[in-house]
C-alpha cells in the first residue's frame, strides 16, 4: 500500500539509541491516518445503509440499491486527486512552516475533511474526501521527511519502514472496525469508522508538539543555535559537545556543496549536474510509480468488492486476513531493509510479486470463477486467496517500505523538500489514475438509466498486475543504487563518484575507509592543491 516516503538520518549516533528512536519513529504514527482511511473506504461503499443514503436503487434487475461504476471510481479515487496538491504543497509547507509545525497543521486540514464525511449529502462527502487527502498528502510527505533527517543513521530502514507498517496498522485497524459496525442498520455503520479518524489525528498532532524540529531543517534555514540545540537532543548529548559539533560540520560541508552546484529551484531538481540531481528526481518520481503499477491497492481499494464478486461467502473477514498478513509481513520486511538491502529487497519483492499475480490471474480465469448454476470451485477459490495473501507478503517486505526509504534517501539538502514532493505527488497521481480506473477495467457493465459501459475483466485484471511487476524489476536493476548503511551524505557521495550499477561496490568501499562528504571533499580539494603546485614548481 502506498504512503509517503521514508530516508535514513545523515549521520546521527546518539548515546541513547531508545530515546533517539522515540523522537525519530513516533512521527510515523502518521502512516495511521493513510492505512486506516484506505481501509476504511473500501468497507464503507459495500454497507447497506451507505448505499442506501448515497447509491442507486435498480428498479430492472435484483441489484437493488448499488453504487454506480462511475460514483464508485469518484468516491474511492477522489482522495488521491486531494493527496496529490497536498503532496506538492509538502514543499512550501516543510520549508517554510519546518517539517515538525507542518505535520501539525496537517492534522488540522485531515480533520476537517473527515467532519465534513459525517454528512449524508453526496457532495459534502466527496469534498470531504478531498480535504481530508489534501491532510494525508501533506502527512505523506513531511513524516518521512522529518524522520529521514533526525533517525539514527545504523538503523534508518528500519525507522522509515514504521511509517508503513503504520499503514498497515491503520489497514487492520480499519478492517476490524468495519467489521464490527458492518451489520448496524443506520448512519452509525459508516459514520462510526469514519470518526475514529479524529483520534489518529489528535495522537499525532499531540505527540508532535513534544519533539524537537528537525536540526537539518534549521541549519538550512540559517538557525545555528536552534539546530544544534535540536542536534543535542536527538544525540542525547550537550549542544557544544564535540559530536554536535562534528554532526554540524558534516550537514554544513554538504550543504554548502550542494547551495554551489544551485540554488535549490525546481528546475534544479531535473539538472543533471555533479550531484545528478535529474537521476535522482527521475527515481524517485519512477520509483513511485511504479509502487502503484504493482496493483497493491487494487486489493486494498477494492478487495472486499473483488472477493464478494468471486462468490467468497465472507469478503469482511478475507479482508481482515489479507491486512493481518499485510501488517505481519511488513513486521518483517522492515526489519531486512537494513540487513539484506535495498535494491536486492526490491528484486526479489518485484519476481515474488510477478509470480503470484499471474498464479491468481490463471486459476481465476480456469477454475475460479463462478459457474452458471451459481457454484464455486472451493478448492480454487483456496489457491486464489492463498496466493493473494503470498503477493501481499512479498509486497510488504519489499516494494511497501523500502520504496519510501529509498524514495527519503537519494535527494541532497537543497533540494530534498521538492525532489521528495515531487516523488510523493507522483505516487498519488499513480493512485488517482488506478483507483479511478480499476472498477472501469474489472465491473460488468451496467445496463438501464444509471449503465455504465466497463471491461468486465474481473481476476483478469491480474494478468495486468503481473506484467508490471516485469517492469518493477527492470527499473530497480537499472536505476536503484544499494545505499544500505550509508548517511545521507555519504549517499550523496555515492551518486556524485558511482553508478548504479557499481553502487553496491562503492558503498562498500565508503563504509571500508569510513568516508564522510566533508572528508572526501577535503582530500579532493588538497589533490587539486598539489597538483597546481606541482605544476608551477
Amino acid at each position: 500500500m502506498a504512503g509517503g516516503p521514508g530516508g535514513y538520518g545523515d549521520g546521527v549516533e546518539s548515546s541513547s539509541l531508545f530515546w533517539a528512536v522515540i523522537m525519530s519513529a513516533f512521527a510515523a504514527f502518521g502512516g495511521i491516518l493513510f492505512g486506516y482511511d484506505t481501509g476504511t473506504i473500501g468497507g464503507i461503499i459495500a454497507m447497506d445503509d451507505w448505499l442506501h443514503t448515497f447509491g442507486k436503487f435498480d428498479t430492472e434487475s435484483s441489484l437493488g440499491y448499488y453504487l454506480p461504476t462511475n460514483d464508485q471510481s469518484l468516491v474511492v479515487s477522489i482522495l488521491s486527486a486531494g493527496t496529490f496538491f497536498g503532496a506538492l504543497l509538502a514543499f512550501p509547507m516543510g520549508d517554510i512552516v519546518g517539517r515538525k509545525w507542518g505535520i501539525i497543521t496537517s492534522c488540522a486540514v485531515f480533520c476537517l475533511g473527515v467532519g465534513l464525511q459525517l454528512d449524508t449529502n453526496w457532495a459534502t462527502f466527496v469534498v470531504g474526501r478531498v480535504i481530508a487527502g489534501f491532510g494525508v498528502g501533506l502527512v505523506s510527505c513531511l513524516v518521512p521527511m522529518y524522520q529521514s533527517e533526525c533517525a539514527p543513521k545504523n538503523i534508518r530502514g528500519l525507522i522509515v519502514g514504521l511509517y508503513q507498517l503504520a499503514i498497515t496498522i491503520g489497514a487492520l485497524l480499519a478492517a476490524i472496525v468495519l467489521n464490527a459496525t458492518k451489520n448496524h442498520q443506520s448512519h452509525s455503520s459508516w459514520r462510526t469508522p469514519i470518526a475514529v479518524q479524529f483520534a489518529w489525528a489528535a495522537i499525532l498532532s499531540g505527540g508532535m508538539v513534544l519533539l524537537p524540529e528537525s536540526p537539518r531543517f534549521l541549519l538550512k534555514k540559517g538557525r545555528e543555535e536552534a539546530g544544534k540545540i535540536a542536534l543535542g537532543r536527538l544525540l542525547t548529548k550537550p549542544c557544544d559537545s564535540p559530536e554536535v559539533e562534528a554532526e554540524y560540520d558534516e550537514i554544513m560541508a554538504t550543504l554548502e556543496a550542494d547551495r554551489a552546484l544551485g540554488s535549490g529551484s525546481y528546475i534544479d531538481c531535473f539538472r543533471n549536474t555533479e550531484a545528478k540531481n535529474g537521476l535522482r528526481t527521475w527515481t524517485g518520481m519512477l520509483l513511485q510509480g511504479w509502487q502503484q503499477l504493482t496493483g497493491i491497492n487494487f486489493i486494498f481499494y477494492y478487495g472486499t468488492t473483488f472477493f464478494k464478486s468471486a462468490g467468497i461467502k465472507n469478503p469482511f473477514i478475507i479482508t481482515i486476513i489479507c491486512d493481518v498478513v499485510n501488517t505481519a509481513t511488513t513486521i518483517v520486511g522492515i526489519q531486512l531493509i537494513d540487513r539484506v538491502g535495498r535494491r536486492r529487497l526490491l528484486l526479489i519483492g518485484a519476481a515474488g510479486m510477478c509470480f503470484c499475480e499471474f498464479i491468481v490471474a490463471i486459476v481465476g480465469v480456469t477454475a475460479g470463477h463462478i459457474q452458471p448454476d451459481h457454484s464455486v470451485n472451493l478448492p480454487a477459490q483456496r489457491v486464489l486467496i492463498a496466493f493473494v495473501c503470498i503477493y501481499i507478503a512479498f509486497f510488504a517486505t519489499s516494494w511497501g517500505p523500502v520504496a519510501w526509504v529509498v524514495t527519503g534517501e537519494i535527494f541532497p539538502l537543497h533540494i530534498r523538500a521538492k525532489g521528495m514532493s515531487l516523488s510523493v505527488a507522483s505516487n498519488w497521481l499513480w493512485n488517482f489514475g488506478i483507483g479511478y480506473a480499476t472498477p472501469y477495467l474489472v465491473n460488468a457493465t451496467t445496463t438501464g438509466i444509471n449503465g455504465v459501459k466497463a471491461a468486465n475483466l474481473g481476476v483478469k485484471v491480474f494478468f495486468i498486475w503481473g506484467s508490471t511487476c516485469v517492469g518493477c524489476f527492470i527499473f530497480t536493476y537499472f536505476f536503484i543504487p544499494e545505499t544500505k548503511g550509508l548517511s545521507l551524505e555519504q549517499i550523496d557521495l555515492l551518486y556524485r563518484e558511482s553508478t548504479v550499477i557499481n553502487s553496491e561496490k562503492y558503498r562498500r568501499q565508503i563504509l571500508a575507509g569510513n568516508e564522510t562528504f566533508a572528508s572526501h571533499t577535503k582530500g579532493v580539494h588538497e589533490h587539486k592543491i598539489d597538483y597546481v603546485e606541482g605544476k608551477s614548481g
